[in-house]
């Protein structure tokens, strides 16, 4: 994360992160995030002439090891313009005073052209606590009820049962 000077009185930097619920087998894929020290769903800032989707599978990938693909309608059914995948919702987070995260909520998958997507590779993952974690679990966990609410509502969206 690039470092900022100090903000002005009043002054607001805002940031535009995605975060990703990424659904299998009726499950959602948490880690831990040690410096938070909370479970959160993959994700992070979208990076300098990144595009949200990019982000959005680039931060999967790398706090998990798991390729992804989102999940969700795009604006319009033709190819050019480029249409991407529509987030789920959109929240701002208040990090710290004069801090703000502008969140792009994504579902996805596992990769189905992947055979060996959905499996978690500890080598290649940047957290040591990551996994797939069922609803009721989830809560047993402590985490927040946003990402419990935004679990649920991915799992309503995208489970096969």
């Amino acid at each position: 994360m690039p470092v900022h000077p100090p903000l002005a009185p009043g002054e607001l930097l805002r940031h535009f992160t995605v975060a990703v619920f990424v659904v299998h087998a009726d499950s959602v894929l948490l880690h831990y995030h040690r410096k938070l020290e909370k479970w959160l769903p993959p994700g992070g800032h979208i990076e300098d002439g990144e595009l949200p989707d990019e982000a959005a599978l680039r931060e999967v990938e790398e706090e998990t090891g798991i390729r992804a693909r989102l999940v969700g309608p795009r604006g319009l059914p033709i190819d050019e313009p480029r249409q991407l995948v529509i987030p789920a919702g959109i929240q701002v987070e208040d990090i710290y005073p004069g801090h703000q995260h502008i969140d792009l909520v994504y579902f996805a998958v596992p990769d189905p052209d992947d055979l060996r997507a959905a499996e978690i590779d500890a080598a290649l993952a940047e957290s040591d606590q990551v996994g797939w974690y069922r609803l009721e679990a989830i809560a047993t966990l402590g985490a927040s009820e946003e990402i419990q609410a935004w679990g649920r509502r991915a799992l309503d969206a995208l489970s096969t049962s």
